[in-house]
């Protein structure tokens, strides 16, 4: 593989997830890096604040179980790779089960800062418009899912590919102290973490049906330039699931297994809503898999017909906006350049990975790449045994560009597991047992292809 000639600066446009880590990995590997990040000059759809790494819908990073799930194995790989993301969500971690989950504004603060503070780092508040031309040197992309018009015609213009969408709802959050803890009580589905992080609300099947009745009635946003743009299935709204069944919601994200109501523990819900605490002072609680695209009155009236939310006081009620990406397996090579221009990288959500965890993960490698051929080295992609070689060669393998979709990582996207590793003696793993073989298999390749890789000149 060629590479560029060794260079001493990289510009990173975009400061969410992608770009912080990006930035992060490129200052550690020597670079002296310029972050470019339009806010406030220029706000999107989603964001409320100015802070670099804004969470804007969950607060969650979902599992933090690294043998039993594929992005708690992601948390640990890039934990091991000393990710700025990783390290300011376990500083900053709220309770939430076996889930890893922050107080939102201390996390992106605790970011910010860091990048701030770092010698090698400069935060620039600008807005680009065009794609920089190779003279201007390496440049790394992660406007992420809500480029703003301006960059997203230029990026248009270049691949000639138009841009795929699908809508990512925002859930609701509710304040602490308006939930009736006389209806609702603390518990984790099958007791995880430490066993109370979640509140839980229940439902009887006559409440069940009634709320089910008011959701498919409700009138929902009007979506203008939007319209026609699929959903991500990992994301839909919570109508949108109701839609397609009277108990796909009672089986989804309202199943009541795992939990006990300690007021009528013979009597099983038929339905439970859960909340997540999303700050550290745990006043703020997420409507977990409340994502919606109703009308914000339609959301308040029919949310406080759920047991123990009929007075509730909404922080912020849900949302919808707009996500697009690249068909990055035609457009992106190995190491995610550009293949007409290999100057420009992407990373993040644009390239096609979906949660904030995956955005992370792809800023990551995208800043290692650029760390290598700063050092005069060819970039070297992790294996696809590993989650992060799996997420990169989902996002990059050519043979996956006529059908590709956005995807979290997940174990289905590695490659299969030898003989040797799925049986002992005559009996097949399954389940937990053999996605630990995948997290076993992915800790040793990762441990060599990491022995590979140029040092870091300088600790960051």
């Amino acid at each position: 593989m060629t590479h560029p000639d060794p260079v001493s600066r990289v510009r990173i446009v975009g400061g969410g997830l992608a770009g912080s880590e990006a930035a992060w990995q490129c200052a550690r590997h020597g670079l002296s890096v310029d972050l470019v990040e339009m806010r406030p000059h220029r706000s999107s759809e989603a964001h409320v604040t100015d802070d670099l790494a804004e969470l804007v819908c969950s607060n969650s990073f979902r599992s933090d179980d690294a043998e039993g799930n594929a992005v708690g194995l992601l948390h640990a790989e890039m934990r091991q790779l000393d990710s700025l993301i990783l390290a300011c969500a376990d500083a900053h971690r709220v309770p939430a089960g076996g889930a890893l989950a922050v107080d939102r504004e201390a996390f992106s603060r605790a970011v910010q800062a860091r990048l701030e503070a770092h010698p090698r780092i400069t935060v620039t508040r600008a807005e680009i418009t065009s794609l920089p031309d190779a003279a201007d040197g390496p440049v790394i992309i992660a406007t992420g899912p809500l480029t703003a018009g301006s960059l997203a015609e230029a990026i248009r213009a270049e691949t000639g590919e138009a841009h795929l969408a699908f809508f990512d709802a925002i859930a609701p959050i509710v304040h602490r102290d308006s939930i009736d803890m006389e209806v609702a009580w603390f518990q984790s589905r099958y007791d995880k973490g430490e066993g109370a992080d979640y509140i839980n609300c229940p439902m009887d099947r006559d409440q069940y049906e009634a709320f089910l009745d008011a959701l498919l009635a409700a009138e929902t946003v009007a979506f203008k330039d939007w319209e026609g743009t699929p959903y991500f299935e990992g994301c839909l709204p919570i109508e949108v699931m109701a839609e397609r069944g009277r108990e796909t919601l009672a089986h989804g994200p309202m199943k009541p297994v795992g939990l006990t109501n300690p007021r009528q523990p013979d009597r099983k819900p038929h339905a439970i809503v859960q909340l997540r605490q999303d700050n550290a002072l745990g006043t703020l609680y997420n409507m977990v898999g409340f994502q919606t695209k109703l009308r914000h009155g339609e959301q308040a009236r029919i949310f406080r017909m759920i047991p123990g939310l009929h007075r509730a006081d909404f922080a912020r009620l849900g949302g919808i906006h707009r996500n697009t990406f690249l068909n990055s397996p035609r457009l992106l090579d190995s190491v995610l350049r550009l293949k007409s221009r290999p100057h420009i990288r992407f990373a993040g959500q644009m390239t096609g990975c979906e949660g904030y965890v995956e955005s992370a993960a792809v800023g990551l490698l995208a800043g290692l790449f650029a760390g290598a051929e700063a050092l005069g080295a060819d970039p070297l992609a992790p294996p696809a045994t590993t989650a992060l070689g799996a997420l990169l060669a989902h996002i990059t393998t050519p043979a996956h560009a006529d059908t590709f979709q956005p995807m979290n990582v997940n174990f289905g996207l590695f490659p299969e597991l030898p003989p040797e590793m799925i049986r002992v003696g005559k009996r097949k793993l399954r389940g937990r047992e053999r996605k630990a073989q995948y997290g076993r298999r992915a800790a040793t390749d990762l441990t060599a292809w990491m022995a590979r890789l140029p040092p870091a000149p300088v600790a960051a």
